[in-house]
């Protein structure tokens, strides 16, 4: 790919034209993440539901369900939670496809799912919106340490994690109670969010420091039945001080800002985000050099991420023309048509969008592990999952023939890049929706 459609399309979310960034493809990217510049199209959170509305639902659905049968109580909580999962789902779509910032919106989506949290509980199952809107958003271009502490502590991810459960054994309730210490959220804390399990990083944490770090989070728990946020219970804190990595940490509260801290800064992982970033904005095996410069920008700004994301995209490697194109994941795809199409999601066409991505095999705010979505090509590139994006682009082409002409649209989204073979088949598609399908099926559109 040459400058301008790697902005627009590997960067971002996919243009109607390149013109924006013909001149200045570097330009438009950076200026995404300028200091001094005023988002145009800012996130509209107003409306939405918080988490602590998704609690309660969950919570009433929770009791309902306790009845003997599907009482009217429950289908009516169960209703107004997809309901509020909904309207969190269609108002980020409908930004996505809309912002005059993509890659800023890539951005943010990159640690949504870096720190990952999935409807696959019922205490979880209208928390995922809320926490990308309440954890992430607001601190993408922050401060990685910040972003770390507001997702770690976020119902959402304190609920998936189970650390609402864990309980200190020596703590004042666990001395009453059956129940124990859970290493959920710990072992995801240091192996994904920060520190890496790679051991070419040398993140160098051992199961001690697993079980220590359990023991630090003890007490970090969700108040279900009063305001619904994230707090510190004494009683369920473990006593005494905690040794993680060498260091030692002091009993109570203000030790997690402590150990947040140290694990933002240390060396492992700066690494560690730094090849996650270039793997998902780049190529999927990126060069060390790349790496390298990032992972240095990281820690000499102290975790700054917007500091991050101008060295990643300011960086020569970033741009070079040669690097294996990155196969987009199912919502990348399909979203991408939209904004491509300037063609909005409803509410109304919710459902039937979700169900086209269940089919490709990507469910929304569902992701199969605390990994999050994977983000390797190789990961979305079975033979299954290829039928089933052509037989995506042959429904959404049917059902949205009149909304551009291919014919003239992929060369003007691609420019250059777009290649004789797949040219020629849409310039000779026998009709306006076959065009379509052409276009969104071909291997250009499928990659970035």
């Amino acid at each position: 790919m040459q400058a301008p459609a790697l902005a627009a399309h590997r960067f971002g979310y996919s243009e109607t034209s390149l013109r924006a960034m013909q001149a200045d493809p570097r330009g438009w990217v950076q200026v995404q993440f300028a200091a001094d510049r005023q988002d145009p199209t800012p996130f509209d959170a107003s409306g939405l539901p918080g988490s602590a509305s998704a609690l309660a639902l969950s919570a009433e659905l929770l009791q309902a369900l306790r009845q003997p049968g599907e009482t009217g109580a429950a289908r009516e909580a169960r209703q107004r939670l997809r309901a509020l999962n909904a309207a969190g789902l269609q108002r980020r779509w409908q930004h996505i496809i809309t912002t005059e910032a993509p890659v800023a919106e890539r951005w943010v989506q990159f640690w949504a799912n870096h720190c990952c949290v999935a409807a696959t509980k019922l205490a979880v199952a209208g928390l995922v919106w809320p926490h990308e809107n309440e954890a992430i958003r607001p601190q993408a271009l922050g401060r990685f340490q910040d972003l770390l502490r507001a997702s770690t502590l976020h119902p959402a991810m304190l609920l998936y994690l189970d650390n609402a459960q864990s309980i200190g054994p020596q703590s004042r309730a666990g001395r009453r109670r059956e129940r124990g210490l859970n290493e959920n959220l710990a072992r995801e804390l240091l192996e994904l969010h920060t520190l890496g399990a790679n051991d070419q990083f040398q993140g160098g944490y051992t199961q001690t420091d697993v079980t220590e770090t359990a023991r630090l989070l003890t007490g970090w728990t969700v108040r279900l039945r009063g305001d619904g946020l994230a707090g510190f219970e004494p009683a369920l804190h473990q006593p005494g001080p905690k040794t993680i990595l060498g260091r030692r940490y002091p009993e109570g509260p203000q030790a997690l800002d402590l150990l947040l801290a140290d694990l933002a800064r240390h060396p492992a992982t700066a690494r560690h985000l730094a090849l996650k970033l270039a793997r998902h904005f780049v190529t999927d095996d990126p060069p060390a050099a790349l790496v390298e410069a990032v992972a240095a920008r990281f820690l000499a700004s102290d975790g700054d991420l917007r500091a991050t994301a101008q060295a990643l995209f300011s960086h020569e490697q970033s741009w070079r023309t040669e690097h294996r194109p990155k196969f987009k994941r199912p919502e990348e795809l399909l979203l991408s048509a939209h904004r491509m199409l300037k063609l909005p999601i409803s509410p109304q066409q919710l459902g039937a969008t979700s169900q086209a991505l269940l089919a490709m095999g990507q469910a929304p705010g569902r992701a199969p592990s605390p990994q999050g979505w994977p983000d390797r090509s190789e990961d979305w590139l079975s033979p299954d999952a290829l039928l089933k994006r052509v037989q995506w682009a042959e429904r959404f082409a049917q059902d949205h023939a009149d909304a551009a002409d291919a014919r003239l649209l992929a060369p003007l989204s691609l420019g250059s890049d777009l290649g004789a073979a797949t040219r020629l088949q849409v310039e000779r598609a026998a009709s306006p929706a076959q065009a379509l399908a052409l276009w969104l099926a071909s291997p250009e559109f499928q990659r970035r």
